[in-house]
């Protein structure tokens, strides 16, 4: 289903109510700055699944219906955007987010790194907070292994989010050049790589050139937390996965596809919604791979609306 261009016009308007700020952490905070700030200085916790450790943090209602966020490469748990986190605070959402393995603090274990190694992580990881059933939220890499998910352990996941992404394997539209020379600089921090890669992070051209200072609305880590040897492990791990495209069919849960128009995976969204049954579709005109940093309110909105409409 392919939403039309004044679809967010009808959406309802979510906010925090001073009822839910008991389980809020970021209310004192009015800057995404600050809010980002106290995300990272959340406490986090570790569960041993299988060779590893993982380390996650839990924010919202304890008793809410719960989501699991997944990253994609190179992220951490605390680069999700802060209003993200706070619109599902507000709709009573417990929000699961963590890292994969080999990324911040969870440890890197003796397995291959494999999307299919990823899914087990997480499904490993909901076995030890005791979640049975689930909504998912896939980023990028994190979308391969939310798909993987879905397919593997069909009766786990509830509604499934796939954000700036594809379904892989040989059909995959390869990454630009550019994005894998500066990728594979060994010469260059990851952190240097990271701001090499933000004006194609936050495309299109135009858009960047008038918010230059990224650092207002995207959560900058001071000491870039994933060695460069993790990224390319993560991916190869991509790169080397067979992907659903032939098994999109066979997802069942309802599905958002949600994609900025200049992110390489644009395409690749139509692919994902021709092929799973129902699935809507939102492309955001002038936004790319960090949409939800560059266009918040309209990504939170369509998020929370899919998910109201799509309540057991």
């Amino acid at each position: 289903m392919l939403l039309s261009s004044n679809f967010f016009d009808s959406l309802p308007v979510y906010s925090s109510s001073t009822e839910k700020n008991f389980s809020n952490p970021f209310t004192p905070a009015s800057s995404f700055q600050s809010k980002a700030v106290i995300l990272d200085k959340m406490p986090s916790y570790n569960v041993t699944v299988g060779d590893i450790n993982i380390a996650y943090k839990q924010l919202g209602k304890s008793d809410g219906k719960p989501i699991i966020l997944i990253t994609g490469a190179s992220s951490t748990m605390d680069m999700w955007n802060p209003l993200l986190l706070e619109s599902l605070i507000s709709a009573n959402y417990k929000i699961i987010v963590f890292e994969n393995r080999g990324v911040g603090e969870s440890t890197v274990g003796t397995k291959d790194f494999s999307i299919n190694q990823f899914t087990n992580d997480t499904v490993g990881l909901l076995d030890a907070l005791g979640i049975d059933k689930v909504d998912v939220l896939g980023w990028s890499m994190g979308g391969f292994i939310a798909q993987q998910l879905a397919l593997s352990n069909t009766d786990r996941v509830d509604n499934l989010i796939l954000y700036a992404t594809s379904c892989g394997g040989s059909i995959d539209r390869p990454t630009p050049p550019e994005i894998i020379q500066i990728d594979k600089n060994t010469t260059m921090s990851q952190l240097e790589k990271m701001q090499k890669l933000a004006p194609l992070f936050f495309a299109p051209a135009s858009w960047f050139e008038s918010h230059p200072n990224y650092f207002n609305y995207f959560p900058v880590p001071k000491e870039y937390p994933v060695p460069q040897q993790i990224h390319m492990q993560q991916l190869n791990a991509s790169t080397s996965w067979t992907g659903t495209c032939d098994t999109l069919s066979k997802i069942t849960q309802p599905t958002l596809v949600i994609v900025g128009i200049n992110d390489d995976p644009a395409p690749d969204s139509l692919i994902l919604t021709e092929k799973i049954p129902g699935a809507w579709l939102i492309r955001i005109a002038n936004a790319g791979h960090a949409l939800m940093y560059q266009h918040p309110d309209e990504f939170n909105r369509a998020l929370l609306t899919f998910l109201e409409n799509n309540k057991e």
